[in-house]
């Protein structure tokens, strides 16, 4: 995007009705590594991909645990994402001392979205640049949740945010059906099927090393799976003949 007069700051309309400076933050959003969510009725999953600064770097970190029922993968600006998880961790976290149970998923959703839209409409600040996919289980079943810089949020069967995304939106528009009734297994081969799309089915896409999965549901606690144990989920789907 090329810099213009009405782009200067976040109180600034265009002639045409447009705020640039969400437009910039929703483009650093597609610039991050591909994230990949899906829910059944009873299960979320999530499955990203790991970038690098370069060979002598480790990968960044893309899924965040919130609380334990509850997480996160981003995409663009990580330190944006870091005071955003933050934030709501201290939110469940008083929401707990005070209510001595589990947020509920939703209601912390729309915490973060309202933070967020307060930062495209008042001077001298700027909106976050980075989109959440959000999972988590509560009294109401498995939610799966996107959260954008403009302030605006989406409540997903199936969703996929970050660099050529639009591969695994296409993988899951075809299979969403199937994910309400999927057992969790199967919900976990979809989502890698759909990030895997996004890497050009390259042979060396996918490794143990870049690539992370988490998952909760019912019985299940917030799960982070890094590194080695992601071997046993990858090899699923090599070699795997899935229809796509």
């Amino acid at each position: 995007m090329n810099r213009n007069q009405y782009d200067g700051d976040i109180t600034t309309w265009s002639p045409q009705g447009r705020i640039y400076q969400i437009e910039y933050a929703m483009e650093a959003v597609k610039q991050g590594s591909t994230c990949v969510g899906v829910r059944s009725s009873t299960h979320a999953v999530l499955a990203t991909i790991k970038r690098t600064p370069g060979d002598l770097a480790g990968y960044q970190k893309k899924i965040i645990e919130i609380d334990d029922h509850m997480g996160v993968a981003i995409s663009g600006l990580t330190s944006d994402a870091r005071v955003l998880s933050n934030y709501m961790r201290n939110e469940c976290l008083s929401h707990k001392y005070v209510y001595d149970s589990s947020m509920l998923v939703g209601r912390l959703v729309r915490r973060v979205a309202d933070k967020s839209q307060v930062h495209t409409q008042r001077y001298g600040r700027r909106p976050y640049g980075v989109g959440l996919l959000v999972i988590g289980y509560d009294s109401n079943g498995a939610h799966l949740y996107e959260t954008c810089p403009s302030g605006n949020y989406f409540d997903y069967y199936a969703q996929a945010i970050g660099s050529r995304s639009q591969s695994s939106k296409t993988y899951l528009e075809k299979k969403y059906k199937e994910f309400e009734s999927a057992s969790l297994d199967d919900l976990v081969r979809h989502a890698l099927f759909a990030l895997r799309e996004s890497t050009g089915d390259k042979a060396d896409g996918m490794t143990m090393e870049n690539t992370s999965i988490a998952i909760v549901g019912e019985n299940q606690p917030f799960k982070l799976i890094d590194g080695e144990e992601t071997a046993q989920y990858l090899s699923k789907i090599d070699g795997d003949a899935m229809e796509t």
